[in-house]
């Protein structure tokens, strides 16, 4: 589950693999790294994640999850990078809330190695 507001990976769910009987994959010595998948309606956009071998937590880069937004914006819903930064400047009208809060998605099937 990746939090699209903070990049941060709540939870993790592995694809043919079992973390009891073998471990978390970054401490293998044949790992070489992490992919997740957003999938959307039969789309997906895969992308990679850092791992903090130390405490076990995975994230997403702030560059890579600008890259994540707009790849998905533009696979799920048809929005263009160049429509997405011809918005970032506009203000909201008064009617419409200030801000919306990114909501983690969740049903992320994603094959983590």
């Amino acid at each position: 589950m990746l939090d699209l507001a903070s990049g941060e990976i709540h939870r993790i769910e592995y694809k043919d693999y079992d973390v009891a009987s073998q471990g978390v994959p970054c401490h293998r010595d044949d790992y070489e790294f992490t992919s997740g998948v957003l999938s959307h309606k039969g789309k997906d956009v895969e992308f990679r994640v850092d791992v903090n071998t130390v405490t076990d937590q995975y994230s997403v880069s702030p560059s890579e999850l600008l890259e994540i937004k707009v790849r998905a914006a533009a696979l799920f819903a048809g929005i263009t990078g160049k429509d997405l930064l011809a918005n970032a400047g506009a203000q909201p009208s008064p009617a419409a809330p200030a801000s919306a809060a990114a909501k983690p998605r969740s049903g992320r099937q994603g094959h983590l190695h």
